[in-house]
């Protein structure tokens, strides 16, 4: 009887911590990182994005103006995408960002 209190303790930590262990925590969500090379400045237009790249993960505004982002941010993966827009919704601006070295060729 007393080898199994332990082992019970023992089993029931090593229970309630798997989903722990299992979980990595995400924000965001993957984007077709390929594409970033068809963006066009002054030239693809808002609706061309949401096209390629489908709704953004965060919207905002840098200097007035508004800005769409796309991310993926994970303990193992970091993918950035902001692209600011002018007044006609045209690509006036974007930064790319990645922590995988499969990226750095794009």
């Amino acid at each position: 009887m007393r080898i199994l209190r332990p082992l019970t303790t023992v089993l029931m930590i090593i229970m309630l911590s798997l989903p722990v262990i299992g979980c990595t925590p995400t924000m965001g969500r993957p984007f077709p990182v390929k594409q970033v090379r068809q963006i066009e400045i002054d030239k693809t237009t808002q609706a061309e994005i949401r096209q390629m790249f489908g709704d953004p993960w965060r919207t905002g505004l840098e200097d007035g103006k508004r800005t769409w982002t796309y991310g993926e941010y994970s303990m193992n993966i970091t993918r950035d995408l902001v692209i600011r827009f002018d007044d006609q919704n045209v690509v006036k601006s974007y930064s790319f960002s990645s922590s995988v070295p499969e990226d750095e060729n794009l």
